[in-house]
């Protein structure tokens, strides 16, 4: 990774409220206000549209924040996004992501130990990157797990990250260090 493109903003560059909102975000991913979120926040109000927007993906979707926090580092994976990667491994351990399932998540949904539904979750983020749709077996396997409504939820938090991984590398942003205690 070179320089970033877009360096992240300061106080000024991002105004008080974005300050506090990127200074938070850090505390609950452990490291200092991420880089992603002042190199956002320079563009103010798209800023605050995007946090509110993400949030109802993640933390506040309806998906279980193991299967929400497995669907991110894949898709990070996937797209060889090691900010995205890095910053959601911190995030996964407290919602129930082991070490090895964070290992696992790079094999991808055909490893051994996912349950049926982790199986047809990760099956559908592996589709979504490559084909940017679900064949018909993949869509009627992951309805036998999901409702409609989830399903939803699904193909929106895998295109969010997606999105994501696209302007992360654009704009080279540089990784985040983890706060030390």
């Amino acid at each position: 990774m070179t320089t970033p493109r877009v360096p992240p903003g300061g106080r000024r560059d991002v105004g008080v409220v974005n300050w506090l909102a990127c200074g938070v975000a850090g505390l609950v991913a452990g490291t200092g206000p991420p880089n992603l979120f002042l190199t956002l926040a320079r563009r103010r109000g798209l800023f605050r549209g995007w946090l509110w927007f993400a949030g109802r993906l993640m933390p506040g979707g309806t998906l279980p924040r193991r299967e929400t926090e497995l669907v991110i580092l894949r898709v990070a994976h996937l797209r060889d996004c090691r900010y995205e990667f890095d910053h959601h491994v911190r995030i996964a351990g407290r919602c129930g992501v082991r070490k090895r399932d964070v290992e696992r998540v790079k094999d991808g949904p055909s490893a051994e130990g996912w349950t049926p539904r982790e199986r047809a979750i990760l099956a559908a983020a592996d589709g979504l990157h490559a084909d940017r749709d679900l064949d018909d077996a993949t869509w009627t396997r992951l309805r036998a797990h999901l409702t409609e409504g989830e399903c939803v939820e699904l193909t929106m938090l895998v295109a969010h990250y997606e999105m994501l991984a696209t302007v992360i590398a654009t704009l080279r942003v540089q990784p985040d260090h983890p706060r030390h205690s």
